[in-house]
């Protein structure tokens, strides 16, 4: 293993913060990279765990030469947000300085690449592979940050781009494991997602404010359609969101289980020597993301959940209720969508227009910014 160490510029004086990553065997001619990342959300901890457990179990393939590419694993992703304690409360979501999300605002780098490539390509896939990525990174590394978590999403883009897998370890509130990836992606994350349980695979084109598993492997499918006809362009990155469970599940046993199953679809993906073990039967199909209801409360209150995530649920059946203790008004809420709640809050109190839960149907019906805040 060998550790590199990427120093972020000082916030403030007398302050100096440091991102790490953990490189494992080597790409060669013609091996794979894979790139995982752990807690970009900092106050997200169980990802930080499980890529502890990860660099155990890559540590051991790695002395016996059973890697077959390069893996790289950034076990905390976040040492900005990681400090953002505010009187015990952990704020690791959001950039206190900027109040931006620090899953949003990575370089989309399709447009400023077409006029790059247009001379270059070839009838070589292989070879425009290559080219695109030395472009890409020259763009990144071209790229000036104006502050210190601007740096930290340079560093961290450039250290995925040139990958053939990346995932990105997140989790939500309270939920089942679940997956987001693009929609040009969804046959290759099916076996990600039967080898980790997943019970939601959420899929789209373009979610919104350029999340980081999409902005890296978005890239690919567009330049694909822009010179469809002309230059061959492979889908040369695989990137999903790995959402694991609620936030307070941090546990040796689950962290386990989920770096074994990591490390099982890596070796199916042929990173690891071995025959994969045969895939377990994927507990749900691909939906899409303009599928995906957010259900929200209509007014503020006590939160109550008659439906707990990994629940399936039908249009018009109530998932929970809400009580006012000033007016003593209870409003069921009721699912939009027939599909699985697959995430809900923590919080049990309510604030107007707050959104309480996430249910996937399989119909697509909304657009625009699909994520949360």
């Amino acid at each position: 293993m060998r550790t590199v160490l990427h120093a972020l510029p000082d916030f403030s004086a007398g302050t100096t913060r440091t991102l790490r990553s953990l490189h494992f065997g080597s790409r060669g001619a013609a091996g794979k990279k894979a790139y995982l990342q752990a807690s970009l959300h900092a106050d997200e901890v169980p990802a930080m765990l499980v890529a502890q457990h990860l660099r155990r179990q890559l540590e051991a393939l790695e002395a016996t030469g059973q890697l077959r590419g390069e893996i790289v694993l950034v076990p905390m992703a976040n040492p900005i947000g990681l400090a953002q304690d505010l009187q015990g409360a952990s704020l690791g979501r959001f950039d206190l300085s900027t109040g931006l999300n620090f899953n949003r605002h990575y370089k989309s780098l399709t447009a400023a690449l077409i006029p790059l490539l247009e001379p270059l390509l070839g009838s070589d896939v292989v070879a425009n592979t290559a080219l695109i990525r030395r472009a890409a990174m020259q763009l990144l590394q071209a790229w000036e940050p104006a502050t210190e978590t601007e740096s930290l999403k340079q560093q961290l883009q450039c250290l995925a781009m040139d990958a053939d897998i990346v995932l990105d370890l997140h989790c939500d509130n309270q939920a089942v494991l679940h997956l987001y990836t693009g929609t040009p992606l969804a046959a290759q994350a099916a076996p990600l997602a039967s080898c980790l349980g997943a019970q939601a695979l959420l899929t789209c084109t373009s979610s919104g404010d350029d999340p980081f598993d999409e902005t890296v492997a978005r890239v690919w499918w567009e330049l694909a359609a822009h010179f469809k006809g002309r230059f061959p362009i492979a889908q040369a990155c695989f990137a999903a969101t790995v959402e694991l469970r609620g936030e307070a599940e941090v546990e040796h046993g689950l962290a386990a289980r989920d770096a074994g199953a990591l490390i099982e679809w890596l070796r199916y993906e042929g990173l690891i020597d071995g025959r994969a073990a045969p895939l377990p039967s994927p507990l749900c199909e691909a939906t899409p993301l303009e599928g995906v209801e957010p259900v929200t409360a209509p007014h503020s209150g006590l939160l109550v959940f008659l439906k707990a995530p990994g629940d399936a649920v039908q249009a018009g059946e109530p998932i929970a209720e809400l009580l006012d203790p000033l007016t003593d008004q209870t409003t069921p809420l009721l699912a939009g969508v027939t599909g699985t709640l697959f995430a809900r809050v923590a919080r049990r109190y309510a604030s107007r227009g707050m959104r309480v839960a996430k249910i996937a149907g399989k119909q697509a019906y909304r657009s625009g910014k699909l994520l949360s805040l």
